[in-house]
């Protein structure tokens, strides 16, 4: 869909001129942090879908709700060891990860 008013920039026009195309590190690093805050949200909204609080899935997964609340913040890098028990044992999901190039 084309814009009509031609001031409008969509969203990748305007990561673009704030942090370069991609390739450049300081739109990588934009990258990095945007995947890990999506990581979060993700979480976030499974565990209400599946009407949860932190501290039950927390219980669930054997960790405690600040490390929930600090996953879903975006405020905590996590292995994927442990992304593997939230999503399996506290969430009843599958983690599926690929390798886009």
């Amino acid at each position: 869909m084309k814009n009509k008013n031609k001031s409008l920039k969509s969203l990748d026009e305007l990561i673009n001129e704030e942090y370069g195309p991609r390739g450049l590190e300081k739109r990588e690093k934009f990258e990095e942090g945007y995947e890990a805050f999506r990581l979060g949200v993700l979480i976030h909204e499974a565990r209400l879908e599946k009407g949860l609080t932190q501290e039950e899935l927390a219980r669930r997964c054997g960790t405690n709700k600040s490390f929930i609340s600090k996953i879903e913040n975006d405020a905590k890098d996590v292995k994927i060891s442990t992304l593997r028990r939230i999503i399996e044992n506290g969430l009843g999901g599958h983690l599926h990860l690929s390798i886009k190039f």
